[in-house]
């Protein structure tokens, strides 16, 4: 793929409209290659008007299904989302193969989706979902067991870019010590504060709803059962980020609208999550995961289905109640323990190619090697 004329514009979408993920860590590294207007290229951002303040000064950016949105498709030479793109009719009148499609998506799928989901989205919608998928001139994957569940959830046969996500290089990088201090000053965090991240996905029968959302605990009991010590941060996902009234204790920081999930990884000590993608990510940082899964049997049996046995195959303690949870944050050192074996195994069957590499592989494969 590396031998294909090298583009000039660049479309990108995130999230249908947020400067994060994968996307961004692809198009900050081309950036560091040189490949900017200076040296003709052209680098365009799908944004949600409700989140453009925070793209970086000097980044071009334009309204999702706008006019403008379908012009800078229709103009592009490669578009790289990581998210299906079915905001605006796709540009009718271009040459085959143009413009390419590199899909990153956006993370190793627990849940099942598209066409593995236990409930079906209907005909019209997998229709729109196909037509999408027909596009993509590559997906990036993290690993060869998230290659094979990917192929089969969008009935994938094209290249794969089987290379780790480059959002989790930083999980990595030489300075993530540095980058950690920064980003638990900025949150808040007291030096020497046990930072719990909370990171739960979202129910498809919660999304379009109202009233708080349910976590399955209550906030203060489980702070007044572990202490002055210890931080929550809150890091609900985007489609459910405005349904939570948030305890006004100190102990509580709101990070869902914080730019990179990535940096609230380093910072936290422990991540507890339910079947979010996030326990792959931050089983890249060694730092112990726990699971809290108020809702499983409804989530597994009627929701979405399972890819894999969570309670055997996963990297921590899979708990329901909560006075688990609160046993189990209260005592991270024997969690770490008693999951050693789990997690080392988890950590090798999802995460082998975290090396904090993966920007540069798919940059080299798909764009062409750094000159």
């Amino acid at each position: 793929m590396s031998s294909a004329p090298r583009p000039t514009t660049v479309v990108w979408n995130a999230f249908n409209g947020r400067y994060a993920d994968n996307p961004r860590a692809l198009h900050e590294g081309l950036l560091a290659r040189g490949l900017d207007e200076g040296a003709g290229w052209h680098h365009v951002w799908m944004a949600d008007p409700r989140h453009t303040s925070a793209f970086p000064e000097g980044v071009r950016t334009v309204p999702v299904r706008s006019a403008a949105c379908a012009e800078a498709l229709a103009a592009a030479d490669v578009v790289v989302a990581n998210c299906h793109v079915t905001l605006d009719p796709w540009p009718a009148g271009r040459p085959e193969g143009e413009p390419r499609f590199l899909q990153t998506w956006h993370g190793t799928p627990l849940k099942r989706i598209h066409r593995s989901a236990a409930s079906l989205p209907s005909e019209a919608v997998l229709a729109e979902l196909d037509a999408d998928i027909a596009r993509w001139d590559a997906l990036v994957t993290p690993s060869p067991e998230a290659t094979r569940l990917l192929r089969e959830a969008f009935a994938y046969d094209g290249e794969v870019l089987e290379t780790g996500y480059p959002r989790n290089d930083v999980l990595s990088a030489p300075d993530a010590g540095e980058r950690r201090a920064a980003v638990r000053s900025q949150l808040g965090i007291p030096e020497g504060a046990t930072a719990v991240l909370l990171a739960p996905t979202y129910r498809d029968d919660e999304a379009n709803g109202s009233g708080d959302l349910p976590l399955g605990f209550d906030v203060p009991e489980l702070l007044d059962a572990l202490g002055d010590d210890v931080v929550l941060v809150l890091r609900l996902h985007y489609y459910v980020a405005d349904r939570l009234t948030l305890s006004r204790d100190p102990r509580v920081v709101d990070a869902s609208n914080h730019p990179d999930v990535a940096e609230l990884y380093l910072a936290a000590d422990a991540l507890v999550t339910d079947y979010s993608s996030s326990m792959f990510d931050f089983a890249v940082t060694g730092r112990p995961v726990v699971l809290y899964a108020y809702d499983l049997d409804r989530y597994r049996d009627v929701l979405r289905g399972f890819t894999f046995d969570l309670r055997g195959e996963g990297p921590g303690p899979l708990l329901t109640r909560p006075h688990e949870l609160a046993e189990a944050l209260g005592d991270l050192p024997g969690v770490a323990s008693a999951f050693q074996g789990q997690y080392a195994a988890f950590r090798e069957r999802w995460c082998s190619l975290e090396d904090g590499r993966a920007t540069d592989r798919v940059l080299d494969a798909f764009f062409g090697p750094a000159s």
